[in-house]
């Protein structure tokens, strides 16, 4: 990429002050002027980065979002999804009231939302299997759900500067709103959910699982696959958001989103600004 041109690439203590510089930031609740080092290399060292950024937080990883690689900005690991981790005080139960999120647009970072189907495990995945296909994932049991990623970091350019800084940064996510469950999914047709998301009223996006390529049961295994290479294979209780649904929606402090899962159910969530925690 050309912005990365002169760069160079980052050692351990680099990666460390990445990790540190990001926590720091997102505790504050203050945005940051551009990258806060050299870009990793590759997926493997950015996932070092996210690992070192995980374990500075006070919180318990209760699961992981998935996003999608285009082609044209895929390593030679080829991944065509990343992962970020979802924390158990960033997770909001959908109660049909509007729910408060927190974004970094409001300080001068990021800030989108994403309708998202989210799974949860009802067993642990056996921890020595590394390569999942969508068929055997479909196989381990879980339940489905609707839900609202909040796609936010202190980098207002993240996404711009590719999936090695998104992946860096917690995979861009500051939590995520868990709705119902979808009853009988397993049988259903995937293209059958489909939702739209609305930001003060005006409609920004349609689709549904149908747009995730390989759908729901793709993600899944991607999900398995690179979460038991990285040594943390998924647990019974762990949510997958599976991945933007009608697309990556840029919100600003104090507007509503509202997300409508067609036959499930509405979320709404308003923007708020980040807190110092």
């Amino acid at each position: 990429m050309s912005n990365e041109q002169g760069r160079r690439h980052p050692g351990a203590s680099d990666g460390e002050d990445i990790a540190r510089q990001f926590v720091e930031a997102r505790r504050a609740g203050r945005s940051l002027p551009d990258f806060p080092g050299p870009i990793p290399p590759d997926l493997a060292a950015a996932y070092r980065v996210q690992d070192l950024a995980i374990a500075r937080w006070d919180d318990a990883v209760v699961g992981w979002k998935i996003g999608y690689i285009a082609p044209e900005r895929r390593g030679e690991d080829g991944d065509e999804r990343l992962l970020g981790p979802i924390f158990r005080r960033q997770l909001w139960n959908a109660t049909g009231a509007i729910v408060d999120i927190p974004v970094f647009s409001g300080v001068g970072g990021f800030g989108a939302v994403e309708a998202e189907y989210v799974l949860q495990l009802d067993e642990d995945a056996p921890a020595d299997k590394h390569d999942w296909t969508a068929q055997e994932a479909a196989r381990l049991p879980a339940r489905l759900h609707v839900g609202v990623e909040v796609a936010s970091s202190p980098l207002a350019t993240i996404n711009a500067l590719g999936p090695r800084v998104v992946v860096s940064d917690f995979g861009n996510n500051n939590g995520l709103v868990l709705g119902p469950e979808i009853a009988g999914w397993t049988v259903c047709d995937e293209a059958s959910l489909t939702a739209s998301t609305r930001i003060d009223g005006t409609l920004v996006g349609t689709g549904g699982a149908g747009n995730l390529p390989g759908g729901v049961r793709g993600a899944f295994a991607f999900a398995l696959r690179r979460s038991a290479q990285r040594g943390r294979p998924l647990k019974k209780g762990d949510l997958i958001a599976t991945g933007n649904a009608t697309g990556i929606h840029d919100i600003a402090v104090g507007q509503l989103a509202t997300i409508a899962f067609d036959g499930i159910a509405t979320i709404t969530c308003r923007a708020a600004p980040c807190q110092a925690r």
